[in-house]
């Protein structure tokens, strides 16, 4: 609502030239015309989506959210970790980022906090797994702990009330819930909770799944890692990021170019079918999560 004073300077300045001029029927029309444009301005700011990344807004604009009953915030984890030739070591992050913003718009009054890009990838030395391919980064898992918790601490004394941990990334789902359950111990006297959010994850493993299948794709196909599943929802959420160029590479050497799956049947469309099945099954979790506190 930023724009509204802007309206009325707009609109003084026009009836006051007009009123200098006397002309009767052209105040009239001046009206007419600043309201109109006042309409058509404020329509454009409704249509505008809010605002609900953490990082985009300023410190008062969290305040007044928050008091104007923003209550909820989302943690989004990530990971910086190889996926294939064909595919950006941002892939979790990029993904966990735009499907949050995706969510936290659905649910409503809720904001959503900077990625947590450093994640436990396997050991560094000597490299383990993803560790084995360049530009994959790894911490350990004490350090990983420390993040989250600081982050929901922090999100905590700033007022919100439901906290929210939605990861995007298979390995640390188990230390995610322990987390969660290890502060909602320790806060149980209060009104805030942390809800780890199993479904984000756990969709792409099943309805995704399922539904891929039903269009035909073959298991290897979708892959478990960097095939048709997860190239897809990187191809809806952000091409910029996927080179369709080395799908070939990437199905030819498998493994050894650290794909598990064939993305070679990615494609837009698939990618949007997992994007709103993740979106709705995780609004459902967080809403039957928060009225069971």
């Amino acid at each position: 609502m930023r724009a509204v004073p802007r309206i009325m300077k707009v609109g003084a300045s026009i009836l006051a030239n007009v009123w200098r001029l006397g002309h009767k029927e052209s105040v009239v029309r001046a009206v007419w015309i600043v309201l109109l444009v006042a309409l058509t301005w404020l329509h454009a700011i409704a249509a505008e989506p809010a605002r609900v990344m953490l990082e985009e807004l300023t410190w008062t604009d969290v305040q007044h959210a928050v008091k104007a009953g923003t209550s909820t915030v989302i943690i989004p984890i990530g990971g910086t970790e190889q996926s294939g030739p064909h595919m950006a070591l941002g892939k979790h992050n990029t993904r966990v980022k735009a499907l949050a913003g995706k969510i936290a718009s659905r649910l409503g009054n809720t904001l959503v906090a900077p990625v947590i890009a450093y994640v436990p990838e396997g050991a560094i030395t000597p490299p383990q797994g993803h560790m084995r391919f360049a530009g994959t980064l790894s911490v350990s898992a004490e350090a990983f702990a420390a993040i989250v918790e600081g982050a929901a601490r922090s999100l905590r004394q700033h007022g919100f009330r439901d906290i929210v941990l939605i990861g995007d990334h298979g390995g640390y789902q188990p230390q995610l819930k322990t987390i969660a359950d290890r502060l909602n111990r320790e806060w149980a006297a209060t009104s805030v909770r942390v809800h780890f959010i199993e479904a984000y994850y756990r969709v792409t493993q099943t309805a995704y799944v399922d539904a891929l299948r039903a269009r035909g794709l073959s298991d290897f196909q979708i892959g478990t890692h960097a095939g048709s599943a997860d190239t897809s929802l990187m191809m809806a959420l952000d091409p910029s990021l996927v080179r369709p160029e080395r799908f070939e590479e990437s199905a030819r050497e498998g493994p050894a170019a650290g794909s598990a799956g064939d993305p070679r049947k990615a494609s837009v469309a698939l990618g949007e079918l997992g994007v709103e099945l993740i979106v709705a099954r995780t609004v459902e979790a967080i809403r039957g999560a928060q009225a069971r506190h």
